[in-house]
């Protein structure tokens, strides 16, 4: 069953209470917040986890040795000279 759904059997008429589904849901306990850790929301750890999935799939896929990953070599960004 949808949020929509499950929202409209318990409070029909929703939108003239709550601007958006989010609050609705929110006030009738349908969603929730969980506590994470913080590092799991770092763009470079998944990143890191997806390139390591995706050596992991190539070497199911076509063999080879299991080689170190090397560190993500970043670009420079040009600066004005001085």
């Amino acid at each position: 069953m949808s949020l929509r759904a499950q929202v409209e059997e318990l409070l029909p008429n929703w939108e003239r209470w709550y601007p958006s589904l989010f609050d609705a849901a929110n006030d009738l306990g349908l969603i929730k917040a969980e506590v994470c850790d913080p590092n799991s929301l770092l763009l470079s750890s998944r990143h890191s986890k997806v390139r390591q999935e995706a050596a992991a799939a190539h070497r199911e896929k076509w063999g080879g040795q299991n080689a170190e990953v090397l560190p993500v070599r970043r670009r420079r960004t040009s600066r004005t000279r001085r």
